[in-house]
């Protein structure tokens, strides 16, 4: 029997901002090691592309929300670094109860209970 693999899915409008700022919760790192971890804890569902992630960390960098230096990875080559931020911690908090609070409503919308 093949095996099959679920579909990869398309990140909705605003979602890799926080799973970049997830990401970086458990410190700081480079950014194919944070596409790497989403696609990974996604169990390969979703895959950050380059022309996303990039832009993305240059995004949040403006925004405050994370900082980034020049450092060298373990295979020894100078890599960009990303750390969370005081600021991009507070806002990734404020994002993680904004989509719970809307994965609870579209749980309840697409499994209603019936009265």
């Amino acid at each position: 029997m093949p095996n099959k693999k679920a579909p990869r899915l398309e990140l909705l409008q605003g979602t890799l901002d926080v799973l970049i700022l997830q990401t970086l919760l458990g410190g700081p790192t480079h950014g194919h090691a944070i596409a790497k971890y989403i696609q990974r804890t996604s169990e390969d569902l979703l895959q950050v592309e380059t022309g996303s992630l990039y832009p993305a960390l240059h995004r949040l960098e403006a925004q405050g929300w994370i900082s980034a230096s020049w450092e060298l990875s373990d295979k020894g080559k100078r890599a960009r670094y990303y750390r969370l931020t005081a600021r991009g911690r507070k806002h990734l908090e404020a994002e993680q109860s904004k989509w719970q609070a809307f994965s609870r409503a579209m749980g309840l919308v697409l499994n209603p209970v019936e009265d």
